[in-house]
């Protein structure tokens, strides 16, 4: 197995022979919308790296062995020995065709020997939770997913996906690994802690959220968020729900807003929640984000025996937590480089992360979290 990764900071493209020369059967890339939009991007990149499958994604910022940086775009190119890869794309033009998205790449990517699904969407007008229902419809929820929905920084004006027709804003795109010789591990952990009452929701929609405890969830939610609501629906990335169950326990999951209806008064969240269940808000610190970081670290190092070794951690983490921890966004990245020495990282900031979790391991949309999915080579 062969990595190799390239930070560009400016728009005119380096000699790309450090990337070509391992011959890599994929290169992800990740970057700001801005250096995405370059016309020709995707052409010089299929030039240089003919043979290679290009997917990645916009983000709200890019991860590598060097930290976090912004403005910028990430190349980093990956060979296996034995591994087989293979591409899928399917345009998703609105909210209402996620589930049909997911199944689309689905039926391009099934086999016997699937092992695990690298996927990454746009991040508006999606709704993640049904996109990956309608890949496990197909593919059932053995094989692991992972991935990411694309981030525009906090704009939330447009994102952009890399398929293999090029860069695309409607868009996802997948890459399924075959073959026993396949090392995966996967991990997703937070750090955020709730406050507040737990609410009842009472109106809902999929992922759009009218009502909590009978009052319009918009005009709640403002109520609880004070000085921070006029800067909504960015501002919502500091304070997401917590979903709870019946006994107001916690499920694990968590949806962030990512954007609001006036005219209806409500809040539109990443992912799906439960209808007539039970919400409660969640907050942070830097201290309680960096423990979670390190033990999603620790968690892929454990599932590896404690021997990583030298592959890739792919690294998504929401954009809430960038903008939670400021100029200490660092040190979220730093704990897992030092958890896993001698593996390359590589990732993006998010609108949602795609990761299995929980007992079952069956594939769920986080919001909030780092997660982190590990491929190496037996």
């Amino acid at each position: 197995m062969k990595i190799r990764q390239i930070l560009i900071t400016s728009q005119q493209l380096p000699d790309l022979s450090t990337l070509a020369e391992i011959e890599p059967q994929l290169v992800l890339a990740f970057g700001s919308t801005r250096m995405l939009q370059q016309s020709d991007l995707f052409a010089k990149l299929s030039e240089a790296v003919p043979d290679a499958i290009i997917a990645g994604c916009s983000t709200a910022g890019e991860i590598t062995n060097k930290g976090v940086s912004h403005e910028s775009l990430s190349l980093t190119a990956l060979r296996f020995d034995k591994v087989r890869l293979k591409a899928a794309r399917a345009t998703l033009r609105g909210m209402e065709h996620s589930a049909l998205a997911g199944r689309e790449i689905a039926q391009e990517l099934a086999a016997d020997d699937l092992k695990a699904v690298l996927l990454f969407a746009k991040g508006l007008d999606i709704n993640g939770s049904a996109l990956i229902d309608g890949i496990k419809d197909i593919i059932g929820s053995k094989i692991i997913i992972s991935g990411g929905l694309a981030g525009d920084d906090i704009d939330f004006r447009k994102t952009l996906t890399i398929t293999p027709s090029g860069i695309e804003s409607d868009a996802v795109t997948g890459i399924g690994f075959y073959g026993k010789e396949l090392r995966v591990a996967h991990s997703c952990f937070g750090g955020w802690a709730p406050f507040g009452p737990p609410r009842k929701v009472t109106r809902s929609s999929g992922s759009i959220l009218y009502e909590l405890d009978g009052h319009p969830a918009l005009e709640l939610y403002r109520q609880y968020l004070g000085e921070y609501a006029k800067d909504l629906p960015s501002s919502g990335l500091l304070f997401p729900f917590e979903m709870l169950d019946a006994d107001h326990s916690s499920l694990g999951l968590i949806r962030t807003i990512l954007g609001i209806d006036e005219e209806a008064g409500s809040l539109i969240l990443a992912g799906d929640i439960i209808p007539d269940g039970y919400l409660r808000l969640m907050h942070s610190s830097n201290d309680k984000l960096v423990d979670g970081a390190e033990m999603a670290g620790m968690l892929i190092r454990e599932s590896l025996g404690g021997n990583p070794g030298n592959g890739l951690a792919i690294l998504i983490s929401c954009v809430g937590r960038k903008i939670v921890m400021g100029d200490a966004v660092e040190e979220e990245v730093e704990v897992i480089a030092k958890v896993l020495p001698g593996v390359t990282l590589a990732g993006f900031y998010s609108y949602g992360e795609i990761s299995p979790f929980g007992e079952t391991k069956e594939c769920k949309l986080h919001n909030q979290t780092m997660t982190a999915v590990y491929f190496g080579e037996d």
